[in-house]
């Protein structure tokens, strides 16, 4: 039986902790929390009960929709905790009533023609990985719900070697993305965490951060034209390196999560893949020389790959340091020349902010294959980083508080940012779990600010870890937007960040944005919800 993935959770089915490692991490919360943490079972496929669907496609679309429980279920939600936790339960208040499946833009449109003229709102659906309600079905408003799954329009379908860009299907995951241009010698080298179930067209539509923590790191960076397929037709920009004529079209629908209409492909910037690599761990006693060395780094223009931070907690638990050291995970590659001379200059900026590299580098080049060497600290932080999803699972059968925030800010206020908001969550912690621990990483560095990525692990009552989760969600969010963050720096607004969001944007943008829906999405169809109010 081929491999398919999990109706309520992360990955494949039957991927992740088994068993007898889920107990073995119970074991070692119970340790660290003072108190009981058992392992529960998920519900199952075959008990579920569906609400029965309120609208049927079609005759002549019904062969592309289904209204089978496995997809129903499946296409319920994101993969945030509190999605996880309400598949895990098996609670699906509000699935979509039908799941289609294009092919290509002429079913496509026919699929969004039938929803504009029968009042049913339409979520578009790539990969299914937000984690802030962004792909989550309203609950009324409409007739019905139609989720629409871009999954087989997944061709890379013109290739420019020269150029280096290639025009690509928004169906395609990341996987199926990278397999298709290594024939070419070629990389977008866009790898978010959750690369392995995200696709092409979820980068764009919310503004996603990759692989690198410097220069071209937002997928913004690799756009050459898009094609979007609205409600009132078909949208495409000039494929061009740059122009200055006029607000680029592209970016009315990079970030716009779908409620103007539906992304189809894209003309993309590609790169060389690299064949040189050198790696470092550099270790600091005091967090701030390791702040101060790393902004050092990034002004300096050198433009790493990695230059992730990782606090003494986050050190410890995901890089296996030992505790007592901070511990800056630094990366240089490229397809054209040896990497040693920037790196020498990152650890000599390092070394005089009291780092020191006790392993050494690590490279590799053409000769090996230009496989990273991942042994050590960056190769287990890598490797819990890769496996955190799966991770977060297995902490939810164990009623465990998970949870992740990232922001950003300048430079000049993250001293007082991190301070203001890791009391604020360790105070929400204490008061609404009984404590916790808080840890931040910096995932992106630029010349003028971080983004700083916080993460929480806490002990839930289970059968109210929903509602715990929603206390400490809304602590996180008004801290940092009190001490001068945004409220998503990669994680897109969908429907959890809209509070906050509302208040971060300006109002006029907020008005032009409603004027654009109302010209491309007549009806209000797409998205409801997400960004901008439901009409009325």
């Amino acid at each position: 039986m081929a491999e398919r993935r999990s109706w309520w959770g992360w990955g494949l089915e039957g991927q992740g902790p088994s068993r007898p490692q889920q107990e073995a991490i119970a074991t070692g919360l119970a340790a660290r929390f003072g108190r009981e943490v058992t392992v529960a079972d998920p519900a199952r496929l075959e008990d579920l009960e569906l609400p029965p669907p309120r609208i049927q496609a079609p005759e002549s679309l019904a062969p592309l929709c289904s209204t089978g429980t496995y997809e129903r279920a499946g296409h319920s939600y994101g993969r945030s905790y509190r999605d996880v936790v309400r598949g895990f339960r098996g609670q699906f208040d509000h699935p979509p009533d039908v799941v289609a499946f294009p092919a290509d833009e002429a079913e496509l449109a026919s699929l969004l023609e039938w929803a504009s003229d029968a009042d049913v709102a339409v979520v578009p659906y790539g990969g299914g990985s937000s984690v802030v309600g962004g792909v989550e079905c309203p609950a009324d408003g409409h007739a019905g719900v139609l989720t629409v799954d871009l999954g087989r329009m997944d061709g890379l379908v013109e290739l420019d070697r020269t150029s280096r860009a290639a025009r690509i299907q928004a169906g395609i995951l990341g996987p199926a993305l990278e397999d298709r241009l290594r024939p070419h010698g070629l990389t977008l080298r866009h790898f978010p965490q959750s690369f392995e179930f995200s696709s092409l067209g979820g980068w764009l539509a919310t503004r996603s951060g990759g692989h690198y923590a410097t220069a071209r790191t937002h997928i913004d960076d690799f756009v050459e034209s898009m094609r979007v397929l609205t409600p009132a037709g078909a949208v495409e920009s000039r494929r061009l390196p740059g122009s200055g004529a006029g607000p680029s079209p592209d970016r009315l629908f990079l970030g716009s999560e779908g409620i103007l209409g539906v992304i189809t492909e894209a003309w993309i910037r590609l790169q060389d893949r690299p064949r040189f690599r050198s790696s470092a761990a550099v270790r600091f006693e005091r967090y701030s020389d390791a702040v101060a060395a790393t902004r050092a780094v990034v002004q300096a223009g050198l433009q790493p790959a990695n230059c992730r931070l990782l606090d003494e907690a986050e050190a410890a638990s995901s890089a296996g340091s030992g505790g007592g050291v901070n511990l800056l995970v630094l990366g240089f590659e490229s397809a054209d020349h040896p990497v040693g001379g920037p790196m020498d200059r990152a650890l000599e900026i390092c070394a005089g902010h009291s780092g020191s590299a006790p392993d050494g580098v690590r490279s590799s080049g053409p000769e090996d294959g230009g496989g990273a060497q991942r042994e050590g600290s960056v190769g287990a932080w890598r490797n819990a980083f890769i496996r955190a999803p799966y991770t977060r699972d297995a902490l939810v059968a164990m009623a465990v508080i998970v949870e992740t925030f990232e922001t950003a800010c300048t430079w000049d206020r993250f001293a007082d940012l991190h301070a203001g908001v890791t009391q604020a969550v360790e105070k929400a912690l204490v008061d609404i779990c009984g404590g916790g621990l808080v840890t931040c990483r910096f995932t992106h560095v630029y010349p003028d600010g971080p983004a700083p990525y916080f993460s929480v692990l806490a002990p839930g009552r289970r059968g109210s870890e929903i509602s715990q989760w929603d206390e400490i969600k809304a602590a996180a969010s008004e801290a940092v937007m009190s001490n001068g963050g945004t409220i998503t720096h990669h994680h897109a607004v969908g429907r959890d960040h809209r509070p906050w969001y509302d208040h971060q944007r300006p109002e006029l943008f907020a008005e032009a944005l409603r004027a654009a829906k109302a010209a491309l999405d007549p009806a209000g169809v797409m998205n409801p919800g997400v960004l901008v109010e439901p009409r009325g």
